[in-house]
């Protein structure tokens, strides 16, 4: 793939998902048992529309000619994460200092569906990460880290438009060494399984080397079962590609990843989509087409972007990423987004959506082949960008850490 450098119209902002600081060595819960997983297949919660021309799909236009417009829904504190619930028409959105919101025409809700704001440290790249409803709806998930720096992951029942209380439920603990890198990341498959992303435990060129041992949870993405009532949290699905492995943990569907800051799936094709930010040079867009076999080597430490990082020879099992981008162009840490699959931007349909929070502008890409065949800045930029989200309608929305929640749209 040749080398790239993306040119996004820049704008100040302060580090959010990025780069350095910290010590120690990992830990997390023992190792489940697993179980038989069932089929994985690409969502179909949203059929494409169809286009005037009858094809069944939207036409893609040349993204030269595709022109949006980020329009402010709502204004909250560092809001960082956003999830739809099945069924449910509120958008829910996390802040970062430990409080979920239900956001529904226009209206921010005006007590919390979950609060952890006690519980959280906040500072930095700590606090309220992520948040996921389960396929049917019934359960909210959230990944924070507590006041010693650490990960949970937790579930709770929810009900009459919050999380309930009394039924909240650890899913995941790990410990990490530093205040950075923890990645917080936590989406539902089209398979039905909760997929986690973790940093590599934090400071600065993965000291202790976790993105490639597969006997820590750090510098992975995981895939586990939730088992709501069950003797056990969740189980590890038996197709996992480590699963009842010696030396390496069974959750692990992904390895070799720095700070997976957001990850998602095209809700038509069942793609996984990573964005994983890099460490002084280059940001990474990686993708895993559906279908394709867990176990993925994404290369750190031994590369960063598609170059060679500190001396270290690329493993012989690496998967390039599909895009990169140098620091030179002002960027720091890329935001990883979705694939566009709503109706109201006309031409955009199947374009891939990212940010960074340094640059803060929008930006896409088509790719055919895994490899990338267009790329453009669309334009539109905010301050400190954290998260993209998505609807039930495909339609994208993009978080700020300076408050603003803006939904994107067709200019004009």
């Amino acid at each position: 793939m040749r080398r790239r450098t993306l040119l996004l119209l820049m704008t100040a902002a302060a580090l959010a998902p990025a780069c350095t600081g910290g010590g120690g060595a990992a830990n997390s819960s023992s190792n489940p048992p697993t179980e038989r997983p069932s089929a994985v297949s690409p969502s179909t919660s949203s059929s494409p529309p169809q286009s005037q021309s009858g094809s069944g799909s939207p036409k893609a236009l040349p993204l030269a000619s595709i022109h949006i417009r980020l329009r402010k829904i709502a204004s909250m504190e560092e809001p960082i994460a956003m999830a739809v619930r099945p069924g449910d028409p509120s958008l829910y959105v996390a802040e970062k200092t430990g409080r979920v919101f239900a956001l529904r025409d226009g209206q921010v809700s005006s007590t919390p569906a979950l609060d952890v704001s006690g519980r959280v440290s906040a500072g930095g790249e700590q606090g309220l990460l992520g948040i996921a409803f389960d396929p049917d709806g019934r359960h909210l998930y959230a990944d924070y880290t507590d006041t010693g720096g650490n990960t949970h992951v937790t579930q709770w029942t929810f009900g009459g438009g919050r999380a309930q209380p009394a039924s909240e439920r650890g899913i995941l603990f790990v410990r990490q060494p530093y205040e950075n890198h923890n990645g917080g990341q936590i989406v539902f498959g089209p398979d039905g399984d909760l997929y986690v992303g973790l940093g590599d435990g934090g400071s600065a060129g993965d000291p202790h080397r976790n993105g490639q041992n597969l006997n820590t949870l750090l510098g992975k993405i995981l895939r586990v079962r939730p088992t709501p009532g069950g003797p056990k949290p969740y189980v590890v699905p038996k197709d996992n590609p480590f699963a009842g492995r010696s030396g390496a943990r069974g959750e692990i569907w992904a390895y070799g990843m720095r700070n997976p800051w957001r990850f998602t799936f095209d809700r038509v094709k069942g793609d996984l989509w990573i964005g994983d930010v890099g460490q002084n040079e280059w940001e990474e867009i990686d993708m895993q087409p559906a279908g394709a076999a867990g176990g993925r080597n994404y290369g750190w430490n031994l590369t960063e972007g598609n170059h060679s990082y500190n001396g270290g020879s690329p493993p012989s099992n690496w998967m390039r990423p599909v895009y990169e981008y140098s620091h030179a162009s002002g960027g720091c840490a890329v935001i990883g987004g979705f694939v566009y699959r709503g109706t109201a931007i006309h031409g955009l349909w199947g374009a891939y959506l990212f940010s960074d929070n340094c640059l803060g502008g929008v930006a896409a890409l088509r790719i055919r082949s895994g490899r990338v065949v267009s790329e453009r800045g669309m334009g539109v930029k905010v301050s400190s960008p954290s998260s993209f989200g998505e609807d039930a309608n495909g339609e994208l929305y993009l978080l700020s850490l300076s408050g603003g929640v803006y939904r994107l749209a067709a200019a004009g």
